[in-house]
């Protein structure tokens, strides 16, 4: 097949490339030659812009166009007007928060989603970003229709993942000693390794599937314990778990999410249905995850590629996290 990716350079997009260029597809890259602009040599690069220069798109054609980096409606407006004629069907990664808050639990694709009050604002906050995501959802709706297919995956992770959100937690465990752990050990969490989406979506553009999916892990499948543990398994540190529950970690202000990466209050009212979305559809469509070891491994092994003194984005500074187990185990 004869694809067209808006992205392809960058984690998600990256893998896409990857899995579409191993099936043999022949493949188009549209980017703006920021990210890594010397991967994959053996596909077409085009160098442009989603807002306002797509003309280097013009007057070629696809089989499917997989949009990666849309999230602001006007632009993914753009691409999908510009396109409507040129790709038998478009494929828009969206996201499980495109469903309002509080989000039930049990959710699947027929959850309510989320809205804003000026649908017109475009810049992009925790608060915004999900309904600004459903509206993109719409305009590629509303262009190709029965043509369109919606994935919404939950929390991405694995190697070149620059948010941090998932890689911490590896990354700090190798490190060994003694270990802050947020929350319940047995409090379920949801994620999806970047191959197995990555690998589903092409599957997906293959079979001519549309529609739209949940991608994430089952919601009975990992707890917090477990990937932990998981982290220490695969690392083979010597990381010592102390468990700090909500109350404590709320009460010294740790920041759910970032700080503290996977955590959200119980009592928190996003938190309600924030790990239990249902993603039957896809696994009945064919989504499949690979072991969490295989996950916790393949992010290792990427991070031992990567400068000792990257950024992290996402994780507790190892000064404050010292301090709150004194705290803790003086208790």
């Amino acid at each position: 097949m004869n694809l067209l990716i808006l992205g392809g350079t960058r984690f998600l997009g990256r893998a896409i490339a990857e899995a579409a260029l191993s099936r043999g597809h022949q493949l188009t890259l549209f980017h703006r030659g920021q990210t890594n602009p010397a991967l994959f040599d053996d596909a077409e690069h085009v160098t442009g812009d989603r807002d306002g220069a797509l003309e280097s798109l013009a007057g070629q054609t696809w089989d499917a166009c997989i949009d990666t980096c849309g999230y602001v409606p006007r632009i993914v407006r753009q691409s999908a007007d510009l396109l409507s004629g040129a790709v038998h069907r478009y494929a828009f990664v969206s996201t499980l928060s495109v469903y309002a808050n509080p989000t039930p639990q049990g959710t699947d694709e027929s959850g309510e989603l989320g809205s804003m009050d000026d649908p017109t604002m475009e810049e992009i906050t925790g608060e915004t970003y999900g309904p600004l995501k459903a509206l993109c959802e719409a305009e590629v709706q509303r262009e190709f229709g029965d043509r369109a297919l919606i994935v919404r995956p939950g929390l991405i992770v694995g190697r070149h993942d620059a948010s941090d959100r998932f890689t911490y937690w590896p990354w700090r465990i190798a490190q060994g000693g003694d270990v802050l752990a947020p929350g319940r050990p047995d409090r379920t969490i949801q994620l999806i390794d970047v191959r197995d989406l990555a690998e589903w979506i092409v599957a997906m553009i293959e079979d001519g599937t549309t529609g739209v999916f949940n991608a994430v892990s089952p919601p009975d499948r990992l707890t917090m314990g477990q990937m932990l543990d998981t982290c220490i398994s695969v690392s083979g540190s010597d990381a010592k778990l102390h468990w700090a529950d909500d109350e404590w970690l709320t009460a010294r202000e740790v920041g759910p999410w970032m700080e503290m990466p996977l955590w959200i209050p119980e009592g928190d009212p996003l938190a309600e249905g924030f790990f239990s979305f249902r993603s039957d559809r896809a696994m009945d469509a064919g989504l499949r995850f690979r072991s969490l070891e295989d996950t916790v491994s393949d992010t290792l092994a990427w991070l031992n590629t990567e400068p000792k003194d990257r950024p992290w984005r996402a994780g507790m500074d190892r000064d404050r996290e010292a301090t709150l187990l004194r705290e803790l185990t003086e208790i």
